[in-house]
């Protein structure tokens, strides 16, 4: 995972453009590759994330150490079906090849719509590997209340972008 999604989660996070004050949401953070490179992007902001497997959380953690220490990374075991976040937290958000996973897609999205502040961007980046194709998805992202969903493509990946009205 640490290899074969490195590339997508760098250009996701790209295309999100984090500043170094956002705080950002990961959703499926994995072996925390994505996260690492977050908290380079978000020097002075937070990043938090949630992921289904308990050994992912455990590596991630250890991978985040220095960064959870100064309070700067929040990685939990959780789903994307109830987000241990309060509303309109985070700037940002993001889900790297974790989707195709979720129970119920438009749930999940509700979920994420529901701690991004307004005006927010939420990213589905998916590798070829991914098992996702990309048509449909600006759909999904616009049924679960997000506007200006549309898809973009690079070296093979695709990312869903949208905002949160």
């Amino acid at each position: 995972m640490a290899r074969t999604n490195r590339n997508c989660a760098v250009w996701v996070i790209e295309l999100l453009a984090v500043q170094p004050h956002d705080k950002v949401l990961e959703v499926g953070f994995g072996p925390g590759v994505g996260s690492a490179f977050l908290t380079r992007s978000a020097l002075a902001g937070y990043v938090a994330g949630v992921d289904t497997s308990k050994e992912m959380a455990a590596q991630a953690k250890g991978r985040n150490k220095q960064a959870a220490e100064s309070g700067g990374v929040d990685l939990r075991h959780g789903s994307v079906a109830s987000l241990p976040f309060a509303d309109d937290t985070f700037d940002s958000a993001l889900a790297v090849t974790s989707m195709q996973i979720w129970p119920d897609a438009v749930a999940g999205l509700r979920e994420m719509l529901r701690v991004i502040r307004p005006g927010g961007e939420v990213a589905l980046g998916f590798t070829p590997h991914s098992g996702l194709r990309n048509t449909g998805l600006a759909e999904t992202l616009m049924a679960a209340g997000f506007a200006k969903a549309h898809v973009v493509e690079r070296d093979k990946n695709f990312c869903a972008l949208a905002i949160k009205p």
